[in-house]
């Protein structure tokens, strides 16, 4: 990398501090738990029931989305809401953060898909 280049990468990180770094870590330490990336993709993709959900995510079970979907609201990344039928019903959204935060998660995506090999077996 040239001495241009470092201070190019270097610029949207010129009003960051420690703080940030903090609250940016423990977003990270939510999203990077298991199911959690799925889970959001999932919303991003139209789900919102929860059955929509275990339906789309392979593999993942009804106790674990229960914990992540909590996770997930109180990281204020999802929005739950019951709506008062007869049984209830329960819609899961991501919030304008979440949104924000799937935007945010593609170029990683990006990443994966040219640096990690997939597994094919």
């Amino acid at each position: 990398m040239t001495s241009a280049q470092t201070d190019r990468a270097a610029v949207p990180w010129a009003h960051t501090d420690e703080a940030d770094c903090q609250h940016a870590s423990r977003i990270l330490e939510i999203v990077g738990q298991r199911w959690s990336p799925s889970i959001l993709l999932a919303l991003a993709r139209g789900a919102q029931r929860f059955t929509e959900i275990t339906t789309v995510v392979a593999g993942l079970s009804s106790r674990m989305l229960t914990l992540r979907l909590k996770q997930l609201e109180s990281a204020r990344l999802v929005e739950r809401t019951v709506i008062p039928t007869t049984p209830v019903s329960v819609r899961y959204r991501l919030t304008p953060q979440g949104l924000d935060l799937i935007t945010a998660l593609q170029p990683i995506a990006g990443f994966v898909q040219r640096w990690e090999p997939r597994d094919r077996s």
